[in-house]
């Protein structure tokens, strides 16, 4: 009981936190738009559009959501370093509950945080006209938090060796842009020369990127997919384990 309400208490900690930001939630709304008119209209109007039936702006739609998802889990890790300056996190370590639990709560929390950033962008979607429907919407939130749990777990790991807030901004944005370059985001990696295709394939964030995209896209995606959906979601799910493994030993040297 206590475990289960040390995650709940830090989970709801992390929400509250982001809910109350309301600079932040604002400021959301501008970096996935800059993209999707920019590049969706702006450079779609001189890019030959690699699938049938879809302008690039649709075509790079899930992309900018897994790039929403990327970018926003990996700076919650900054939370680390904040709590660790004010001293919060030395009372929650000495708190008599695991490592485990503790870093679960954060790191779902943050997750949570990651996945409204993410629907955010899908009003975005509506509004410039790109069309969603329920179901799809429905169909893809289970997977962009599955994509969170990974992401969220490299901050928090990232931050948990860092000792200030400019070390860890460095080492994100060194982490931030090869994962979503090569994550075919912005195009199709099959159409990629062989050597950057063997670089996309190595990055976890393709098979995100690949599964958002089969899924709002459908049927008009799948002669470009990277793998069947099943595969995409077996590799992420995996990668999340290897992450959680890994934070959760960050969290355990941590004092």
């Amino acid at each position: 009981m206590t475990e289960l309400r040390g995650f709940y208490t830090l989970w709801l900690r992390e929400v509250k936190r982001y809910l109350r930001d309301r600079t932040r939630i604002v400021s959301s709304f501008f970096q996935p738009l800059l993209w999707l008119v920019v590049f969706g209209l702006g450079l779609g109007s001189i890019v030959r559009v690699a699938v049938p039936g879809l302008s690039y702006q649709q075509l790079i739609f899930p992309g900018i959501i897994g790039q929403t998802l990327l970018f926003t889990s990996m700076f919650m890790g900054i939370s680390v370093i904040w709590d660790r300056d004010f001293g919060f996190l030395k009372e929650v370590l000495v708190a008599p509950v695991s490592r485990f639990t503790l870093f679960l709560g954060k790191m779902i929390g943050d997750s949570t945080d990651a996945l409204i950033q993410g629907i955010i962008v899908f009003v975005l979607g509506i509004v410039l006209g790109i069309g969603i429907d329920p179901v799809t919407f429905l169909a893809a939130l289970p997977v962009m938090l599955l994509i969170t749990f990974g992401l969220v777990s490299i901050g928090l790991t990232i931050a948990s060796f860092m000792g200030s807030l400019e070390s860890f901004g460095a080492i994100q944005s060194f982490i931030n842009l090869p994962l979503f370059f090569l994550s075919g985001a912005l195009f199709p990696i099959p159409n990629l020369p062989d050597w950057l295709q063997v670089a996309a394939k190595v990055n976890p964030m393709s098979y995100g990127v690949d599964a958002l995209k089969t899924i709002i896209l459908g049927g008009a995606w799948q002669p470009l997919q990277l793998q069947p959906l099943f595969v995409d979601l077996a590799v992420v799910g995996v990668f999340d384990l290897i992450m959680i493994v890994i934070g959760t030993w960050a969290f355990t040297r941590m004092k």
